[in-house]
């Protein structure tokens, strides 16, 4: 038949699955007396778990330290959905406190966190365990927690979309515990908005254990409240499951002075229980200053990373610019109309580039292509840029 043929050309599948930031990590170690036949230092057992009893049902639950056990039953009890458990084989607390020796016994976890993308979450709840002192000379604080705890922020820096819940050192308070955290708040301050630390520890009747196992739970159950983007409302204002009381009863008083010093008060409220009171994490930068734009900005630049992956082994010029630009507005008319973008109507509060003015030639040349991204999250009154670079030699 005569006329003109119209021939659709298909380009691969953009429709991804969302992000999802419920999922936990809890990280557990092994002593030396309680290693499986065979392990050296740095190995680890993972036990995926949908419910408390996967872990009492497991025949290695004997392996991982009494804190991670203690985080696994109160994340399910808070309302958790899906936790990765993970014990560490250490020969003693030593191979944790030096930053290269962190690096080295932890260096095989780090591969395995960075390969499962969906983890959303991490805690370390021994860690709260380690010892801490105080100088009488100077009044430092020193905790051998400091350079796991660094590292794990890192860590979730690199990952972008991962976020450390902390726990203050165990019998640290008062003065001392503002001290540190506002050296620990100095130390790599670019890492700091990727985590939030809360005090103080929990009670069960008499088990005294700290809060971030419940804490992960809460941000979960937070999350899969207000599916699909949960990540817009922040963990606060929230009882907690499986608490009797705290290790000390918060006035408003203290519970605000904390907050000012980014440490996110637990409190006591009658009528409603053991309340969780803060949303902030632990940087000095105002546009992270909260749990939920830090966690917004997380959730954007992984869903369009994904969205996106499709396009690095196309064609470099304006028509894949075209396609791409095109996606991403779609996808943040999406997050906007979910209310996880400021502004006063679409499109105010975000704004998309990918054309030759952000992909000159010699990045095109290394296969490297570029989408600038501006979104202003709930929260902040600034826009923040997000620079998603696809293809090139870091793919």
């Amino acid at each position: 038949m005569p006329g003109i043929i119209v021939q659709h050309a298909r380009l691969p599948d953009r429709n991804q699955g969302l992000v999802r930031g419920d999922i936990a990590g809890i990280i557990g170690f092994i002593a030396q007396d309680r290693w499986p036949d065979g392990a050296s230092a740095g190995d680890y057992i993972e036990v995926v778990l949908r419910r408390e009893g996967d872990l009492w049902e497991h025949p290695d639950r004997g392996l991982f330290d009494p804190a991670a056990r203690r985080a696994v039953r109160a994340f399910f009890k808070n309302g958790g959905d899906t936790a990765h458990l993970f014990g560490v084989c250490i020969r003693s607390e030593a191979d944790l406190r030096a930053p290269s020796g962190a690096l080295g016994v932890l260096g095989p976890l780090f591969d395995r966190l960075r390969s499962e993308e969906d983890i959303g979450l991490l805690a370390v709840p021994a860690a709260a365990y380690m010892r801490c002192e105080l100088s009488p000379r100077t009044g430092e604080v020193r905790s051998d927690s400091e350079a796991l705890y660094d590292e794990l922020l890192a860590h979730c820096r690199e990952m972008n979309n991962r976020f450390l819940v902390m726990d203050a050192p165990r019998g640290l308070h008062g003065d001392p515990l503002l001290r540190w955290v506002s050296d620990l708040r100095d130390r790599h301050p670019e890492d700091r908005s990727f985590g939030a630390l809360y005090y103080p520890w929990l009670l069960e009747g008499d088990d005294l254990f700290p809060p971030s196992g419940a804490m992960l739970g809460a941000f979960a159950r937070t999350e899969l409240a207000h599916r699909p983007f949960g990540v817009g409302w922040p963990p606060a204002n929230l009882p907690l499951a499986g608490v009797t009381h705290t290790e000390f009863e918060l006035d408003w008083a203290e519970a605000s002075e904390l907050a000012e010093h980014h440490i996110n008060p637990i409190v006591i409220q009658p009528g409603r229980g053991v309340v969780v009171f803060g949303a902030r994490t632990l940087s000095r930068d105002p546009a992270f200053m909260h749990i939920n734009s830090r966690r917004i900005v997380n959730m954007i630049g992984e869903q369009i990373r994904r969205d996106s992956e499709w396009a690095v082994f196309e064609t470099n010029n304006p028509h894949l610019w075209d396609v791409l630009e095109r996606d991403v507005r779609v996808r943040l008319g999406e997050f906007s109309a979910a209310g996880l973008l400021s502004g006063g109507k679409a499109g105010e509060d975000y704004a998309v580039s990918c054309s030759a003015e952000n992909n000159p030639a010699h990045l095109r040349e290394q296969g490297q292509v570029n989408v600038l991204i501006r979104v202003r999250p709930v929260g902040t009154t600034e826009q923040i840029v997000i620079d998603l670079r696809l293809g090139g030699e870091d793919e």
